[in-house]
């Protein structure tokens, strides 16, 4: 079965469940223990798990047996201490119907889910989450695998490097970093750093969190003893937070959650205003607190790829001296421009910004280089969704050792062209929303033709409609 059809057949039977009023997020929850209890039976050596959860007798059970057993796997794993009880807290059976749970149960017995070299459960959730924003708009900004990928390859994390995500979500972007560290022949050191020491991130929302655990123990990251560092709260409120050489994120956009208390006096939030000593400058954007952020959470040399909209670019006041900064103090080296279409709401333009947490030396040249993969560019997360393939000649260009530019009179619909800092700064507000390509579907003023052949054109027209009307008239007449 591919897993086009298999994320067809999990979705229909949510379906289901949905006239028993279960929603889409508790479906996944439910979906996702049931995943979790059937791949720690495809891996008993290296998960161990309690008696009870015994997945064939889970498949063997019928009725209200079944539905007893189900809820005491789910209250032994809660209460197991270590990794297990941090996914598991709190962990209730929402599927009342015994027959249902037994259908579901069945459905995913009749694969095998870790045989295959992807992450399967990964796109059954992304297609999950794209049929709950086209029905409620939620998950907006889930970044796309492809775009995930395309990052790691750029920034290319080592395996002694930490990596952290502030608002780390299921925990895509420590999975793709992870996807590229397996790559390389890793020594029992490195091995163990990675599963133990070198992911760290932040997620608000307890459920999200619980799949980001889950979805790291699946994949070799943690054990039961010892849970990977992933802390349920507001990250721009956190304290203590570990400085890290690496950051790979994609803040969510919008209003912070206020009630989340902090008993840090530098790290507060009045008023909507994101109130931190450590921050350039106070602002009410979340974006831009973020984007702060995520500069103080670098060690001193490390590297940041961040997803952020366009106001980013272009936002007067606090945006202006932010971007200011991030070329003075922190070396900003390259943009992507995405194109719109890839998230799953209308109209979201976003970038990728990569930096490195260091000055710039009086050698090296002082330019940020721009990649535009939006203009005259068209995706859609159903229909044509953007591939991985589709960046790659951004990723060639990010990582030639001498940056060479695509954009020339010689080739004047080049995608990668750099400007000089001096260029930035003169521009009003430090603008980095630069554009330079022509767009196909935007009308050229300059091609124009002059005014009396225009209004000739015109009438002209208006005289084939009239003609019209007057051959419809007579044929009703």
């Amino acid at each position: 079965m591919t897993t086009n059809n298999l994320v067809q057949k999990i979705w229909s039977f949510c379906d289901t469940l949905r006239d028993d009023g279960l929603g889409y997020n508790d479906y996944l929850e439910q979906l996702t223990y049931l995943l979790f209890l059937k791949m720690a039976d495809e891996n008993k050596n290296k998960y161990s798990l309690p008696d009870i959860c015994d997945w064939k007798s889970l498949v063997a059970n019928k009725g209200g047996e079944l539905l007893d057993q189900y809820e005491k796997i789910l209250k032994t794993l809660a209460d197991s201490g270590g990794m297990l009880k941090k996914i598991f807290s709190g962990a209730q059976n929402k599927i009342h119907d015994s027959s249902k749970l037994q259908r579901l149960i069945n459905l995913i017995d009749e694969e095998n889910w870790t045989s295959t070299g992807y992450d399967i459960k990964g796109e059954i959730y992304e297609s999950l989450l794209q049929k709950n924003a086209e029905n409620s708009g939620a998950g907006q900004y889930f970044t796309p695998r492809s775009v995930i990928q395309t990052i790691v390859e750029c920034i290319k994390p080592q395996p002694s490097e930490t990596i952290a995500d502030p608002s780390c979500g299921t925990g895509g972007f420590f999975l793709g970093a992870l996807e590229y560290l397996n790559r390389s022949k890793l020594s029992q050191t490195e091995l163990k750093f990675i599963k133990f020491d070198t992911f760290h991130g932040w997620e608000i929302e307890k459920a999200t969190a619980r799949l980001c655990l889950m979805n790291l123990y699946l994949h070799g990251v943690g054990d039961l003893k010892k849970t990977p560092d992933i802390q349920v709260t507001d990250s721009l409120k956190a304290s203590d937070i570990k400085k890290v050489k690496i950051v790979l994120a994609n803040p969510p956009f919008g209003k912070s959650s206020s009630d989340i208390p902090t008993n840090d006096a530098k790290m507060a939030e009045k008023d909507g205003y994101f109130l931190r000593e450590d921050f350039w400058v106070t602002t009410s954007n979340k974006q831009l607190a973020f984007l702060q952020h995520i500069v103080n959470m670098l060690e001193d040399n490390g590297r940041a790829a961040v997803v952020l909209p366009d106001n980013v670019l272009f936002e007067g006041g606090a945006g202006e001296i932010i971007r200011r900064k991030l070329l003075e103090d922190v070396h900003l080296h390259t943009i992507l421009r995405l194109p719109t279409g890839i998230f799953y709401a209308q109209g979201v333009n976003a970038n990728v910004l990569f930096f490195d947490k260091k000055q710039v030396s009086k050698k090296t040249k002082k330019e940020v280089w721009l990649y535009d993969y939006r203009t005259n560019i068209h995706h859609t997360p159903k229909k044509n969704p953007l591939s991985f393939n589709s960046l790659l000649p951004f990723i060639e260009c990010y990582n030639e050792k001498k940056r060479k530019e695509t954009w020339g009179q010689d080739n004047p619909q080049g995608r990668w062209k750099k400007y000089s800092h001096e260029e930035i700064l003169a521009r009003d507000k430090v603008n980095f929303d630069i554009t330079w390509l022509k767009d196909g579907n935007s009308i050229d003023m300059d091609a124009l033709p002059e005014p009396d052949v225009l209004i000739g054109e015109i009438i002209d027209n208006l005289e084939i409609v009239l003609n019209n009307l007057r051959n419809v008239k007579d044929s009703v007449s």
